[in-house]
């Protein structure tokens, strides 16, 4: 076998599309700094016990694992760092306010989440710790907004969800393990006639309720039709209160979203609200997010949470191609003026690139001008 083939979806980034991903990746964490969330870098590899959660089994199958030389431990390649941020929330700051908290790093996947999806995103993130106001939900909602747009994805189709309605239904019909599981895949996929063989023996109200699901999706009139077809559950009840309180605050903010009361695919361990975005020319959400309020539980530390992610990688491609910075070409000189010079240069944040070997291409290194030796001083002058 060829050495240089890659395994299937994994891919090189070269230098133009390296400088796409990596131009977005830094306006995207201005941005988000922009609006008070602090930089966290957690690493690519810990014990899995951190990286999984106890309602997360498809985040488990996408989670490669190996075993620690040194511990003896099994350790995972992390495929979502949202765990990992809950972590360092939990255990390591442990702040009594609210925090908010952002990342930007890759993760890795065992399958891809689609035909053409990379195993390697590289995830974007921004979350909000310890406040379960619907205030910090627009927060995310609008910053995910104005990341998308530095993607050059200016109209985004949002959709809302909460996932609070599936788990009244399940937990008040006894629904668990595999059962659950086929249910909840089933109202994931709309797949109706598989559903209702799944809950053909539940009582009426809650098999009506569950059926009903997929098929509660558009305008905000959805609200008041799973008002009607849903038992009064408490956790429907505060579901349907949440979304409305969500609906007018974004309203306020000029977003008008859609609804789909099936979309419970945003995450594995969310617990609320749930949110993607979509774009015309995409075939799968652009951004992702929502609740997650017990995602700390298992680092002693349940906190209110929500936030978004998205892949770098994936919105960066579309953009335009970045240009190169213009170099200045520096003869290969053994000179202590000269390398004073451009000391100087790239201090001032010029690109200087020294002359080696015989064969220079200059739009290969992206040169436009040059240092010459000049009545006893190195200068800059135009590339003859």
């Amino acid at each position: 076998m060829r050495n240089w083939i890659l395994p299937e979806n994994i891919a090189d980034l070269l230098p133009p599309e390296a400088r796409r991903v990596e131009t977005l990746r830094r306006a995207s964490l201005d941005l988000i700094a922009s609006f008070g969330y602090e930089l966290v870098q957690p690493p690519l590899i810990e014990y899995v016990d951190s990286l999984l959660t106890r309602q997360d089994n498809a985040l488990d199958l996408k989670t490669f694992k190996l075993t620690d030389q040194l511990s003896g431990r099994q350790l995972g390649l992390r495929a979502d760092i949202t765990p990992q941020v809950a972590r360092i929330d939990a255990h390591l700051l442990n702040r009594q306010g609210v925090a908010r908290l952002c990342y930007a790093g890759a993760v890795v996947h065992t399958q891809p989440d689609g035909v053409m999806a990379a195993r390697e995103p590289l995830q974007l993130g921004a979350e909000i710790y310890g406040y379960a106001g619907v205030a910090a939900d627009v927060e995310i909602v609008e910053l995910m907004r104005e990341c998308l747009k530095l993607a050059d994805i200016g109209h985004v189709h949002l959709d809302i969800g909460h996932i609070g309605l599936f788990l009244a239904l399940a937990d008040a019909a006894g629904l668990s393990g595999d059962t659950r599981e086929a249910v909840f895949s089933a109202i994931q996929q709309k797949d109706v006639p598989t559903l209702s063989g799944l809950v053909a023996d539940l009582p009426t109200e809650l098999r009506t309720g569950l059926i009903a699901l997929p098929s509660l999706y558009g305008d905000q009139s959805v609200l008041e039709r799973a008002a009607a077809a849903l038992p009064k559950l408490g956790g429907i009840v505060t579901a349907l209160a949440q979304l409305e309180q969500l609906t007018e605050a974004l309203a306020a903010r000029g977003i008008q979203p859609n609804f789909d009361l099936a979309e419970l695919r945003s995450g594995y361990y969310h617990t609320g609200l749930v949110f993607a975005a979509y774009a015309e020319g995409w075939a799968n959400a652009v951004a992702r997010g929502g609740r997650y309020d017990h995602v700390g539980e298992q680092f002693g530390r349940s906190r209110h949470a929500t936030g978004f992610s998205l892949d770098l990688k994936e919105l960066a491609w579309r953009l335009p191609a970045a240009p190169a910075r213009p170099a200045i070409l520096a003869p290969n000189v053994f000179d202590a003026r000269l390398a004073d010079t451009i000391r100087a240069l790239r201090l001032a944040g010029e690109t200087v690139v020294v002359r080696l070997g015989e064969i220079v291409d200059v739009e290969e290194l992206h040169a436009d001008r040059e240092l010459l030796l000049s009545e006893g001083a190195w200068r800059v002058q135009a590339l003859s």
